[in-house]
């Protein structure tokens, strides 16, 4: 059966007493959590909810959205995972552009949800966040056909270049990608913990989180919004083996003042992506704990993961490693033909995990993927080992009197500064030079330093022309939902405040 839903039923039949979702004490086994997905399923046919039809999911990390998410697709309803903090304008476009049937909230917190699920003229439920709820209809324990090439998930981009578009992910790109997760990646079993920090509204924490559980029958012990101190605590709690992040979230644990307190002598396997995860808080994060990272790359086009530094390959730190089972790339020029190794070019991806499109953008979804390859807009370079490394996003690049400058590479050395625990780089308009290059800069907790200091950190160690003539203090830096810092929306302050 190509039904993505087809694990948690494989997973409940052959370890139904085995714990599948923990939220701090409350516990729901994978034959509970089967059981009450049923009864979602049911209630949704009993609405009139066929395969197909879209079923927006507005939840934190709680029991509640691995039942919801798994009854949208035992049902063949396609589930559009959405960040509960998006706003009522966000909500209602969200809720329009998808055609969406219903909405589910959490009960106590969700009166945006309710709000644009009326003014759209669609039905809204919200949830307790365990899931428990007395659903109409009777449960459909078993998984609606669907073919592996129908729509399991529609994901919405970040929205970076115009409004959101959603990814249509089908059950084979979810199916495959959480496979290859668990296989070859994480090497994850029953008796693993997997630290859910991440969000399971974005395809990090959906795929390498709740569907690579699943499949693997692991518990996933949960973290509703992340915050460092709570994930040192469940990882000692929990005894938890996989964390999952994104560097801003490994950053955070390594500098939190519980850090030196915390057992975290379980981890077994540490993956990040999301972001390029600077080389010397790896370092400084496997000193401390005793344990690997493993840094992979992905996209939401690609279900997610397409490129990881994995177990029994090679480990190259400030790489994204080689491409997954079932997953090509290629580094092409603007000619949309191959660069050699160690040219920087833009990634090109195809396989099994590429999604089938933009939902009802077909002129989108040509330009993306004019000829099987999908263009991510990263820039990235090829060793002769065949290891990737991203070098910067294609519209991040900062061009300053006619020299390209990657904001990654300056970042970079930032990191490596002592006093530094986050920095962004962005190009501000200048009026000779097109643009300048500006860094915001966020200090560790009780560190000290000045503006000279840093730019004479940096100019030691670049070229002249790559340096932050700019540099301001923020105490933290913008994050999307996953903890991804977002240059884009890094504020520049009046020029008296830049040093």
């Amino acid at each position: 059966m190509s039904n993505l839903a087809a694990n948690l039923i494989a997973t409940a039949h052959e370890y139904g007493d085995r714990p599948a979702v923990k939220l701090d004490e409350y516990v729901l086994s994978y034959q509970e959590l089967h059981h009450r997905a049923a009864a979602v399923a049911g209630d949704l046919r009993t609405h009139g909810v066929l395969p197909g039809d879209r079923v927006g999911l507005v939840l934190p990390n709680v029991p509640a959205y691995p039942v919801l998410f798994y009854g949208a697709l035992l049902a063949g309803a396609v589930a559009v995972p959405m960040n509960p903090l998006l706003g009522a304008r966000e909500v209602e476009y969200y809720l329009t552009d998808s055609g969406m049937t219903v909405v589910y909230g959490l009960d106590g917190s969700d009166a945006v949800v309710s709000a644009a699920a009326q003014k759209v003229g669609i039905r809204s439920v919200l949830v307790p966040a365990t899931g428990a709820v007395e659903w109409s209809g009777s449960p459909i324990h078993d998984a609606a056909d669907r073919a592996d090439d129908d729509t399991a998930v529609i994901l919405y981009t970040s929205g970076t270049t115009g409004k959101p578009k959603g990814a249509e992910l089908t059950h084979r790109n979810m199916s495959s990608n959480a496979a290859t997760t668990v296989d070859t990646l994480i090497k994850v079993g029953s008796e693993d913990v997997i630290l859910g920090c991440l969000p399971l509204f974005h395809v990090f924490g959906l795929t390498c989180g709740l569907n690579a559980a699943v499949k693997a029958a692991a518990l996933l012990t949960l973290v509703p919004r992340f915050d460092a101190a709570k994930a040192l605590e469940v990882v000692a709690r929990d005894r938890v083996t996989v964390l999952e992040g994104v560097p801003t979230m490994y950053a955070a644990m390594l500098h939190s003042p519980d850090a030196d307190n915390t057992d975290m002598s379980s981890l077994r396997t540490c993956i990040t992506g999301g972001a390029p995860m600077p080389v010397e808080i790896l370092k400084a994060f496997e000193q401390k704990f005793d344990c690997e990272i493993y840094e992979g790359y992905g996209l939401s086009e690609t279900a997610p993961i397409a490129c990881f530094n994995q177990p029994g390959h090679q480990r190259k730190p400030g790489t994204i490693g080689i491409p997954v089972r079932g997953c090509a790339l290629r580094i092409v020029g603007d000619d949309g033909e191959d660069v050699p190794d160690g040219v920087r070019g833009e990634i090109a991806i195809r396989g099994e995990n590429l999604m089938k499109g933009y939902w009802n953008r077909p002129e989108a979804t040509a330009e993306a993927i004019p000829d099987g390859w999908f263009r991510t807009g990263d820039i990235a370079t090829r060793d002769g080992d065949g290891y990737y490394t991203i070098v910067d996003r294609k519209k991040d690049l900062i061009i300053r009197g006619g020299y390209n400058v990657y904001p990654r590479e300056v970042e970079e050395v930032l990191y490596e500064h002592p006093a530094v625990a986050e920095a962004a780089v962005i190009g501000i308009k200048h009026a000779d030079l097109g643009e300048e290059i500006g860094a915001a800069v966020a200090l560790k907790h009780g560190a000290h330093a000045d503006v000279g200091e840093l730019k004479a950190f940096v100019r030691d160690r670049l070229a002249a022309y790559k340096y932050p003539r700019e540099i301001w203090f923020v105490d933290s830096l913008p994050k999307g939902a996953t903890g991804k810092i977002l240059r884009r929306e890094v504020q520049v302050p009046n020029p008296a405040e830049i040093g």
